[in-house]
């Protein structure tokens, strides 16, 4: 009786909090476009609440950080994201130190040293989310709900390698069976590279030959503007990591694009046992035996990933075809002009989105991105696909007046292009603010799309 009583009170005060983040990001949106020509304008005024109007919320900041906010409390922005959770961290590819294992929270002398390590990163978090996101992993068994609402305003960098095992299943939420599990999963991956990949080319299928030349010839062209990336031991890692994954997988084998899902777990990972900036990064500084711990974490990880979405990669994608068809009309719900100019040029949205949900964006934005970008997709957990249609509209409408004056071929090369290098976390929030919005007016109502 109690225990169904504090599961109706934690789906209240679920609905609660997914109302306030609503109406919090309604507001803000609202308040960033002041003056400014913005697609589903007309949809911004409609969803009103007396609690947003009413003052008693409390305000917050969906907007990224500069670069110099490097100490908490520095800046008003830091005290408005102390004040709510619809904030991202703002992290970037410089992350805090150190080899930590997922049991040792229940350690307050390292909780208290990696608190104070969270201070002087390079884009610090705000002292109120952290110590929620210590609290829960520092929990015998982690609420997975809680966490996910936590990490979807971005998790602090430190603590994102431990967040994403556990966000993707690949760690158990119990802390007593973490490592034991880690442990297990890990040698799984060596016996799998010892059995499909560290094999003479005479036992190995005429396919499998060629699946491996392919994966070859993608590694060096993966991420080709970040130079850790052409280091050769990171090549050769991930040329195992994804034709072990494809051997396991022969519904799919291995599709072009692949490559690049893995790079995110790759950096993330590292930066467990790597210090400083990513581009500074030298796998000569880590032991085999930990290289190897990174390796498996990518593939289990990977692997979590992929199964939600292996339709993408199945014969003919059929799933990313579906994804491309839904983009085409929520564009034409949310901003029929753009819309209408699209298919008055005879562009086809597959021409351009086909990459994006190929790749989930990675290509689309700058690396130092990707990461924050990925802690709202883990965070929607089995709804992340979806959702990623709501982040394509809105990446694609932070344009829509440049594109009704662009020709066919004009539109072509901006949306294979998107001139995006030179963003920072304020644009990144913008467009997951404006794809939650819509994501919440219309994921419940299809009907609308087809009005």
């Amino acid at each position: 009786m109690m225990k169904a009583t504090r599961d109706e009170e934690r789906k209240k005060e679920s609905s609660l909090n997914f109302d306030w983040r609503l109406n919090q990001t309604l507001r803000n949106v609202q308040g960033l476009l002041k003056g400014r020509s913005f697609p589903g304008k007309v949809l911004l005024s409609r969803k009103t609440d007396d609690t947003v109007n009413s003052g008693t919320a409390e305000p917050t900041s969906i907007s990224g950080r500069s670069d110099s906010e490097n100490d908490l409390g520095t800046s008003q922005n830091n005290e408005a994201t102390a004040k709510g959770d619809a904030h991202g961290d703002g992290s970037s590819t410089s992350y805090g130190t150190a080899e930590k294992s997922d049991s040792s929270f229940h350690n307050e002398g390292y909780k208290a040293a990696e608190f104070q390590k969270s201070t002087s990163s390079a884009r610090a978090t705000d002292s109120t989310r952290v110590a929620k996101f210590i609290k829960e992993l520092s929990s015998s068994t982690v609420e997975l709900d809680a966490l996910r609402e936590l990490a979807w305003s971005g998790v602090p960098p430190y603590l994102r390698p431990t967040v994403w095992r556990l966000l993707l299943g690949y760690a158990p939420p119990n802390s007593d069976r973490r490592e034991g599990v880690l442990m297990r999963k890990r040698q799984e991956y060596v016996d799998c590279v010892s059995q499909y990949y560290d094999i003479p080319d005479a036992e190995r299928t005429e396919d499998e030959i060629n699946m491996l030349r392919q994966i070859a010839v993608d590694c060096p062209r993966t991420v080709p503007d970040v130079t850790f990336f052409q280091q050769t031991g990171i090549q050769a890692s991930l040329e195992r990591i994804l034709y072990t994954w494809a051997i396991r997988h022969p519904a799919s084998g291995y599709v072009q694009g692949i490559n690049d899902l893995a790079t995110p777990f790759l950096v993330v990972f590292l930066s467990e046992y790597l210090e400083g900036d990513m581009e500074n990064w030298m796998l000569s500084n880590l032991t085999p035996e930990n290289m190897l711990n990174v390796e498996a974490d990518c593939y289990w990880c990977l692997s979590k990933l992929l199964d939600g979405i292996q339709d993408h990669y199945t014969f003919a994608q059929p799933g990313i075809q579906r994804l491309v068809f839904k983009l085409k009309e929520l564009v034409r719900r949310i901003d029929e002009p753009v819309s209408r100019h699209v298919e008055e040029q005879g562009l086809e949205f597959l021409q351009f989105a086909f990459r994006w949900f190929n790749c989930l964006l990675i290509r689309e934005i700058p690396f130092h991105l990707v990461t924050r970008l990925w802690d709202t997709y883990l965070a929607e957990g089995d709804g992340f696909a979806d959702f990623l249609v709501y982040v394509c509209a809105s990446l694609l409408l932070t344009w829509s007046e440049q594109l009704q004056r662009l020709d066919f071929q004009e539109m072509v090369l901006l949306l294979q292009h998107l001139p995006t290098q030179n963003w920072t976390h304020q644009e990144l929030e913008m467009v997951l603010s404006r794809a939650f919005m819509w994501h919440a007016m219309f994921d419940h109502a299809p009907s609308h799309l087809s009005s």
